[in-house]
């Protein structure tokens, strides 16, 4: 794995931020619009006005309060993951943090056109211990609203794509990466955070998100050599 090294930020001031070596800054702002719109669908939307969100393998999955360490980790993933290609790897900063919004966006619509609930939760918890402890403060805190699709997942797979396309760091540490991500996806639904469906919604979200930012390095190469290849059998064919 290459060592980056850190990226020279002295002298920056709010008043530089228009300046190309810090208008990245302005990129985390979108976290300012998301907690706003996140106050909004949490607060004002009541949940008599939610759509339930439910399949049969959410009741083939039990309550498993040992999962409450995968999700917890999930906020220290996301903040990290900013926080490295921030100060490491600006290029990786932008693609990530730009998929981190474009992913805000689409959910947070969703919630707002078809507001979602999920009543999953258990009544009482099974076993009493720490992390039941956790969970039960996970529950008070977040309501089971705006559930679908789960932005755990999104943030998630967005980081994950960044990480993957990164020819620097080596295969174990991506398929590390990897299992993590697939774990955050079933931590959401042993602790009862999400559905199943929450899970898979949120797929067609990071698709769109990995087409708005990856679309032309999948095929705008492909599509230039075949119009470069017509344009020299163009010319063959006239020279004859």
């Amino acid at each position: 794995m290459v060592r980056r090294k850190p990226v020279d930020y002295s002298g920056f001031s709010l008043r530089r931020l228009n300046e190309p070596h810090f208008a990245h800054f302005k990129l985390l702002g979108g976290w300012i619009i998301y907690f706003l719109l996140y106050f909004i669908t949490e607060n004002l939307i009541p949940e008599e006005k939610c759509h339930e969100i439910h399949c049969f393998v959410d009741d083939l999955i039990p309550f498993n309060e040992w999962f409450v360490i995968i999700y917890v980790s999930w906020f220290l993933f996301v903040a990290g993951s900013l926080a490295n290609t921030l100060f490491f790897d600006v290029p990786a900063f932008k693609k990530m943090q730009s998929f981190i919004m474009i992913t805000q966006a689409l959910a947070m619509l969703t919630y707002i056109i078809y507001p979602s609930i999920q009543n999953l939760r258990p009544e009482t918890f099974p076993r009493q211990n720490l992390f039941t402890w956790g969970m039960g403060i996970i529950y008070a805190f977040d309501t089971p609203t705006g559930v679908c699709p789960s932005l755990h997942v999104a943030y998630s797979s967005a980081i994950l794509s960044v990480y993957l396309k990164d020819r620097t760091l080596p295969r174990g540490l991506k398929a590390g990466l990897t299992v993590y991500v697939l774990l955050v996806c079933a931590a959401v639904c042993f602790v009862k955070q999400h559905s199943f469906v929450d899970v898979l919604a949120a797929l067609p979200v990071c698709l769109i998100g990995e087409i708005l930012l990856y679309g032309k390095e999948y095929w705008l190469p492909r599509w230039r050599r075949k119009k470069t290849k017509s344009n020299d059998e163009t010319t063959i064919g006239e020279e004859r």
